[in-house]
């Protein structure tokens, strides 16, 4: 077996990625490396809570390799930074890392490119495939998880704090991803078939935050909306 990491985000599509990784014993997952960013403690984007990904990190029975990014940092400082925890990586005598993404080519090339610079390979057990059959398919695999960051424009608050069910798919809007990939939320996983328990959490408070741009021209430019609802998850006990 390869030794590798996992990239993840404590949502939907890395804990599909990982069970599907761990289905086929090809590689040995040594960590999972997660982002967060400084002052918050939290996921970027995804507004997680780091003791809520050390949590699932604890059920998976896989170490977290934790990288913290400055909330307002450039794009080259945070290419250091990850280049140069991929190094460490590289040296602990990791090969591969594995991403869940599904099919933003740019996104996918990007990665491949900046691994190469660590030279190490990179691996994505979902891509190409259908975003409609992968959200069912983690469905039927009884995991769990709720909306925990949603586009105002693409789906509105209404469906903060949903559940990933059958009920949900029903209700997207056309035209929106049953699995986000244009920006329509981000999910966090409390269940399923590769965790030994559950990840207990308690709902926190709903928020609204804009991502304000410079100018019009850098608004149009943008392929994403900038306003987002956030749920905050609170750590089910403290210690």
């Amino acid at each position: 077996m390869k030794d590798a990491v996992f990239i993840w985000s404590g949502g939907k599509d890395s804990a599909l990625a990982l069970y599907r990784v761990l289905q086929h014993q090809t590689y040995c997952i040594r960590f999972l490396v997660t982002t967060f960013s400084i002052p918050h403690n939290r996921v970027s984007m995804h507004g997680v809570a780091k003791r809520l990904i050390e949590e699932q990190a604890d059920s998976l029975g896989i170490p977290l390799w934790p990288v913290f990014i400055p909330e307002d940092t450039t794009l080259g400082t945070y290419e250091t930074e990850m280049h140069h925890t991929f190094l460490q990586l590289k040296s602990a005598g990791i090969t591969t890392a594995i991403f869940g993404d599904i099919y933003l080519e740019d996104l996918k090339l990007y990665r491949e490119q900046q691994l190469a610079l660590a030279n190490l390979d990179v691996y994505f057990p979902l891509w190409g495939e259908s975003t409609t059959d992968l959200v069912q398919e983690f469905i039927n695999q009884k995991f769990k998880a709720l909306l925990v960051c949603v586009s105002d424009s693409r789906l509105g608050s209404s469906f903060i704090g949903r559940q990933i069910n059958q009920v949900f798919l029903r209700d997207l809007p056309i035209p929106a991803d049953p699995a986000g990939e244009q920006g329509e939320y981000h999910s966090f996983v409390y269940a399923g078939p590769i965790f030994k328990r559950a990840i207990s959490f308690k709902m926190g408070e709903v928020t609204f935050q804009d991502y304000a741009v410079n100018s019009s021209a850098e608004a149009n430019a943008l392929n994403y909306d900038t306003k987002f609802w956030f749920l905050d998850l609170l750590p089910a006990t403290t210690y």
